[in-house]
């Protein structure tokens, strides 16, 4: 009976990814011959799952969509991963009513609810152990989440009043792209129709989003994906900087975890940086906590900047320790 639950729970579980598989896709996934395949559909179907199958070539098997599903299956350590991904989420926002946050919050204190008996317990008990520190980010609604979602998924335009950093409202019709989440930001990338580019904006500046009706054709992105755009568009009028750091990868990451960082191991306690900044001040305060030793390559500007403040460090520290020796 064992290895016929573990084995429901594969097929479910593949099942629920929303994907149609062909019946030797599914027979080579689970190890199994076709008509254990046919009798394990039967058995999901009279547990109550909807299990869709199209026979002869060009068949499949999928879960229906749009039905009222029993409870959701999830392994001991998806589930563990769920409750995590709440409880994180649900601490970053104001936590007003409507907040992203706010439904996080209360999807945190059901999902026992929606999970076989036996993980139930589990999930209980690291409810009860976790403790999350609120992070201060700006707040976006479940309802414009899905909003724009629909908008993207249907090729729809949008228009929405948008209030840059600066204060400025400016009227927007976009064809809207992906949703990104970037460094506690949301942010929308789409084709600004007037414009006639493509533009990133904060979802939580924008104001009154409405979906057109109007249709639009796919347009190539420029870049290989929505965040490698986002992030282009950020950095473009910050300084590159390339760093080598004499201290563990795990040490560095912590030091510049809110920075928008590729960081790689190098050897023995030794990590490569590749960053881009507008600010020196804020590399030479950070690196200062790492209390290790690094190289800075970087534009002459920077480069001069951090020079001169370590010479007047120096020179800062030689003079106290002059009048301290003094007699």
């Amino acid at each position: 009976m064992a290895d016929v639950t573990e084995r429901m729970l594969a097929l479910l579980s593949a099942l629920q990814t929303g994907r149609s598989f062909s019946g030797e896709e599914l027979t080579r996934r689970l190890g199994v011959s076709p008509r254990t395949l046919r009798r394990d559909v039967d058995r999901l179907r009279g547990y109550g799952y909807p299990v869709e199958t199209q026979p002869g070539p060009g068949g499949f098997y999928r879960l229906a969509a749009g039905r009222t599903m029993p409870p959701l299956v999830l392994d001991d350590d998806e589930a563990v991963a769920t409750l995590l991904a709440l409880a994180s989420l649900a601490a970053v926002g104001p936590s007003t009513e409507g907040g992203i946050d706010d439904a996080a919050t209360r999807a945190y204190g059901k999902l026992d609810q929606f999970l076989p008996a036996r993980l139930r317990p589990r999930v209980t008990s690291i409810r009860a152990s976790l403790e999350t520190s609120p992070q201060r980010a700006p707040n976006v609604t479940a309802d414009r989440f899905g909003l724009v979602a629909e908008a993207i998924a249907h090729q729809e335009t949008m228009t929405f009043t948008y209030t840059n950093a600066r204060g400025e409202r400016t009227d927007r019709r976009v064809e809207p792209y992906r949703q990104v989440h970037h460094l506690l930001r949301w942010y929308l990338l789409g084709w600004d129709v007037e414009r006639e580019d493509w533009r990133v904006f904060r979802l939580d500046r924008l104001s009154e989003p409405r979906r057109t009706g109007h249709r639009y054709a796919a347009r190539p992105l420029p870049a290989d994906s929505a965040a490698e755009y986002l992030r282009q568009g950020l950095n473009k009028d910050r300084q590159p900087v390339s760093l080598l750091v004499k201290a563990p990868a795990a040490d560095v990451i912590d030091a510049l975890k809110l920075q928008d960082a590729e960081i790689h191991s190098t050897g023995d306690r030794q990590t490569s940086v590749s960053l881009a900044l507008d600010s020196w001040q804020w590399l030479v305060l950070n690196l200062a906590f790492l209390d290790a030793d690094f190289q800075i390559s970087a534009g002459a500007q920077f480069t001069a900047a951090c020079r001169a403040f370590g010479e007047r460090l120096l020179a800062a520290t030689s003079a106290t320790s002059a009048t301290a020796a003094a007699p």
